[in-house]
C-alpha cells in the first residue's frame, strides 16, 4: 500500500528545470517515426554501445522509416538485455509501459503500439503529455540559441534558457552575432556591446542563462584582464584555426565573466553543465568536476549558479560546494537516468549536509515529450525511495519528508528563478 508520502510525490506539479525539448512543429515533423525509434532514442544508445552493440546496429534502430522492426531490434537485443537495469534502460522500459502499454519490448508489440505514437504526433499532444500526464508545472528548455521568444503552443509552460555556451567556449559566431545585434565585432568593446544587446533583447523573456561548455573545455575558470582578452580576440579574428588552447580559454573565460555579470544585472540564474558527458567513448574526467568552479563561485557572490547533473561522478564534491557557497545550487536534472541509485543516495547525503532549499529534483534533458514523461516517472519513483528511507530510518517524520519533497520538487525552483518576471515579459 502506497504511503501518504508516495502519493504526495506522485501528485505534486513538478518543475522541470532542464530539457532540450523540440518545439511543437519540430515534434510533429521530426519526432520519432516509429515506436522502436522512440524507445531507443534519448540517451540509451550510449549504454548499448558500451555493452557491445555495433554503431551500425544502433543507427539502424533509429531509422524509424525502416519497416523491418524485427531485424532492427535483433541487432541490439543482446546489448539491451545487458543494460535494461541501468538508468537509461529503466527509462526505456518506462516509455514502453506508460506510453505504449508494453510490459515487454518485442518487435510485435512495437508494431501493435504504432497507433499510439501516431496519436501523440498531433498538435497539442506534446503539451498534454507534459502538463497533464507527467504533471509538470512548466519546463525550462535549452535549445542552444540566444532567442527566448514566447512559445505559442504554451507561453507560460515552455520557457527558454539564453545560451552562453559559445561565449564560454571562446568560439564566437561573428556572423550570427552581427545578424542578431547589428554589431560587427572587431575588438573587445564591440564584443561587450553585442553581449549587452543580446541580453537587452532576450533576457526579459529568458528563465536562465545556460552553458554546457564542459563538453569542449575545462570548467576551471580564471580571471582575465581586458588586455589579455583583447590579444586572444585578435588572434581568434585573424587566425582562428591557428590559435592554441590557452588563447581560446582566455577569450572564453573573459566572455564567461561578462555573461555572469549580465545574468546578475538581469536577475537570471546561470546554469552550468557539470559532470558526466552524454554519448560514449570520449570523456576527459579532469574537465568535469564542479570543484573546478570554486574561483568563479567566489568571484561572483551575487550570481545564482545552478550546477547541473549533480556533477556525477563527483557528487560529494558538489554537496560540499553547495554547503559552502551561498550562491551555488545543485540540480538533479538528468542524474536520475544516468545513475538512479547514486542519485537516490545523493539526495540523502545532501539533506544531511547542505541546506534543503538549494536542491532541485528534476530535469529530463531530452528532446521528446515521451522521454521527458519517462524520466519524470523515474525521478518521482527514486525520490520517493530516498525520502521513504529517511522516514524508515528515523531521520524524518513523514510530514517532514512531505515538506522536503515540496521544496525539492517546486518551491526551491520558484525561489531561485524569477518566474513572475519572465511571465510578465512574455505576456507584456
Amino acid at each position: 500500500m502506497a504511503t501518504d508520502l508516495a502519493l504526495h510525490i506522485q501528485d505534486v506539479r513538478l518543475v522541470d528545470t532542464h530539457e532540450h525539448m523540440l518545439k511543437e512543429q519540430e515534434w510533429l515533423e521530426s519526432g520519432p517515426k516509429d515506436v522502436l525509434q522512440d524507445l531507443f532514442g534519448n540517451y540509451v544508445p550510449a549504454d548499448l554501445l558500451s555493452a557491445g552493440a555495433t554503431q551500425e546496429a544502433i543507427q539502424r534502430v533509429a531509422k524509424g522509416d525502416d519497416p523491418d522492426v524485427e531485424g532492427r531490434f535483433a541487432g541490439i537485443r543482446d546489448a539491451w538485455d545487458a543494460i535494461r537495469f541501468t538508468g537509461y534502460g529503466e527509462a526505456v522500459s518506462l516509455i514502453a509501459k506508460h506510453v505504449y502499454e508494453m510490459d515487454e519490448i518485442t518487435p510485435a508489440a512495437c508494431v501493435t503500439a504504432a497507433p499510439r505514437l501516431e496519436a501523440l504526433r498531433r498538435p497539442g499532444e506534446r503539451l498534454r503529455v507534459l502538463r497533464d500526464v507527467a504533471r509538470l508545472d512548466h519546463i525550462q528548455t535549452d535549445d542552444f540559441i540566444w532567442p527566448c521568444l514566447p512559445d505559442a503552443s504554451g507561453p507560460r509552460f515552455f520557457l527558454y534558457d539564453l545560451s552562453w555556451v559559445g561565449f564560454c567556449s571562446g568560439n564566437l559566431d561573428l556572423e550570427k552575432m552581427a545578424e542578431e545585434t547589428g554589431v560587427t565585432v572587431h575588438n573587445l568593446p564591440t564584443v561587450r556591446e553585442a553581449m549587452e544587446t543580446l541580453f537587452r533583447k532576450y533576457a526579459p523573456m529568458a528563465i536562465a542563462v545556460k552553458a554546457q561548455h564542459a563538453y569542449n573545455r575545462t570548467l576551471r575558470w580564471e580571471e582575465r584582464s581586458d588586455a589579455d582578452a583583447e590579444r586572444a580576440l585578435q588572434i581568434s579574428l585573424n587566425d582562428p584555426k591557428g590559435r592554441d588552447e590557452a588563447t581560446r580559454l582566455c577569450l572564453g573565460d573573459w566572455c564567461w565573466s561578462r555573461g555572469v555579470e549580465l545574468a546578475i544585472e538581469h536577475n537570471l540564474p546561470f546554469k552550468i553543465h557539470t559532470g558526466y558527458y552524454a554519448g560514449a567513448g570520449s570523456m576527459p574526467v579532469d574537465r568535469i568536476p564542479a570543484g573546478n568552479l570554486c574561483a568563479l563561485l567566489k568571484r561572483y557572490p551575487q550570481a545564482r549558479f545552478v550546477l547541473m547533473h549533480i556533477a556525477y561522478p563527483y557528487s560529494q564534491e558538489l554537496v560540499a560546494l553547495v554547503k559552502h557557497y551561498p550562491n551555488a545550487y545543485a540540480d538533479l536534472c538528468w542524474a536520475w537516468s544516468i545513475d538512479p541509485y547514486s542519485s537516490m543516495d545523493f539526495v540523502r547525503r545532501f539533506l544531511h549536509a547542505a541546506p534543503v532549499n538549494k536542491l532541485f529534483a528534476f530535469g529530463g534533458d531530452t528532446r521528446w515529450p515521451t522521454g521527458a514523461l519517462a524520466y519524470c516517472i523515474q525521478a518521482r519513483t527514486w525520490l520517493t525511495r530516498a525520502l521513504e528511507a529517511e522516514v524508515r530510518d528515523g531521520y524524518m517524520t513523514e510530514a517532514q519528508a512531505i515538506r522536503a519533497a515540496n521544496r525539492l520538487m517546486r518551491e526551491n525552483q520558484f525561489a531561485c528563478f524569477d518566474l513572475e518576471g519572465t511571465y510578465a515579459a512574455i505576456e507584456g
